[in-house]
């Protein structure tokens, strides 16, 4: 690992209706490369406007977010950075439904700069890791929960990101399915060296990852409740 954070927040604020609402107020937070980071805390404290900022979803209102020390504003192309080093999963999976699980897989190299005729192997070969080929030409709706969340970490996996942000990811999964989806995170953090950033408001859940946050209106709480994942 470097000694650079890959994440680093520097006094970020995210305010709305006119600065009456701070999402965020005065956030410092590294993550280290190569970490699984949970953010926790109560509904309304800023944990899903952070990873929002953070995957360039939204914009700061004050304060700089710096990757491996590069300030996000200085970044031209914002949407092919992440495109490039960040991949998405969300609660709700957010798969296309009209679209298979492979072309939903790929979707994330679309008007991307990677060769058209690496796409079909790549994602085979994520589907079948994630014990998905079966699955390939199925749409969405004939998935059970934990295999739409499964197809969601392939296609955040497609482009090979540094970052997975992870938004209550296992939030609309029995518990088998959440352990699984988790375990999944785990074995993929160490085998690629993926920095997971994850928000979650279950401690069960929190309880995998190697740091917890606690963020309380807009703000750290707690800034570190290291330990060994389970």
């Amino acid at each position: 690992m470097t000694t650079e954070p890959v994440i680093r927040t520097a006094s970020l604020g995210l305010h709305f209706d006119d600065g009456n609402f701070e999402a965020l107020d005065g956030l410092d937070l590294q993550v280290r490369e190569g970490e699984f980071l949970a953010i926790t805390g109560p509904s309304g404290c800023g944990k899903s406007s952070l990873l929002n900022l953070i995957g360039l979803l939204d914009v700061p209102t004050s304060g700089e977010i710096y990757f491996r020390g590069q300030p996000y504003a200085s970044i031209d192309d914002q949407s092919l950075f992440r495109r490039r080093h960040i991949g998405f999963v969300f609660q709700s999976f957010h798969l296309l439904p009209t679209l298979s699980v492979f072309d939903n897989v790929v979707v994330p190299t679309i008007s991307g700069p990677w060769p058209a005729r690496n796409h079909r192997a790549q994602a085979l070969s994520l589907l079948e890791r994630l014990g998905l080929e079966a699955k390939a030409n199925q749409f969405p709706a004939k998935l059970s929960g934990g295999e739409r969340q499964r197809a969601a970490i392939a296609r955040a996996l497609m482009n090979h990101p540094d970052i997975i942000l992870a938004d209550e990811p296992t939030g609309s999964l029995d518990s088998a399915n959440a352990d699984q989806v988790l375990d999944l995170l785990q074995e993929l953090r160490k085998e690629r060296g993926l920095t997971v950033i994850m928000v979650t408001h279950d401690a069960d859940v929190s309880a995998r990852a190697s740091r917890v946050v606690r963020l309380r209106d807009g703000k750290l709480e707690q800034t570190d409740m290291s330990h060994e994942p389970v």
